[in-house]
């Protein structure tokens, strides 16, 4: 997994609300039997969250997660690809963060109590059948969520404020600058703009 990735998606729980712990900071070099934390991406909590409860739906919004007081999360930062029941069958160690020698590692460092299983990953198929079936197979391997680094980067970007200088934090101090010399827009304010543009229709010569 890509540190970018990491990073991306820390910053995105942190923005959220919730205290994160990496559980792992080492790569294991495969010569030895890897330890439940290993298999861990990140451990996140939210502090004043007293109830926890589940959306019905496997793909969550940011808004979803304000149901969410603990999860383990599992992240899949392969940006150019979909993510397929093929890439389950053929790399069947990305889910092994749901398996229960990490969900017991996971209890342990947290405490008892309910977990949620998130998976954020590049984006899901496309197509409606194939998007379907893999949605099935992650809810039958476990998985309770999954968030797309589009949802992460467009909350990443409507968090950050122009006017305030991040210098605790690299990235966000790189979408600030990003957003300061309009190389990114507010995304809310590019969604209306691209609504209206497709509302109203332009005049055609002649037409008036």
């Amino acid at each position: 997994m890509s540190a970018v990735s990491e990073w991306v998606v820390r910053e995105y729980f942190e923005t959220c609300g919730f205290l994160v712990q990496q559980p792992c900071k080492y790569e294991n070099s495969g010569r030895r039997k890897r330890e439940p934390g290993e298999d861990i991406d990140l451990l996140v909590v939210h502090p004043a969250r007293a109830v926890h409860a589940l959306p019905d739906r496997i793909v969550w919004t940011t808004d979803d997660l304000r149901h969410v007081a603990r999860a383990v999360v599992g992240i899949r930062g392969w940006h150019t690809e979909r993510f397929y029941v093929s890439t389950i069958e053929q790399t069947p160690d990305i889910l092994r963060f749901v398996e229960p020698k990490a969900l017991l590692f996971a209890g342990q460092q947290l405490g008892p109590g309910p977990l949620a299983k998130i998976l954020c990953l590049p984006r899901l198929p496309a197509s409606g059948e194939l998007k379907a079936d893999t949605i099935r197979v992650l809810r039958e391997k476990g998985v309770d969520g999954v968030i797309s680094f589009a949802t992460i980067l467009i909350e990443l970007i409507r968090s950050v404020s122009v006017n305030r200088n991040y210098a605790k934090s690299d990235l966000l101090q790189v979408v600030r600058l990003l957003k300061t010399y309009d190389l990114i827009k507010d995304v809310q304010l590019d969604l209306f703009g691209r609504r209206i543009r497709h509302e109203v229709a332009p005049v055609e010569p002649g037409d008036a």
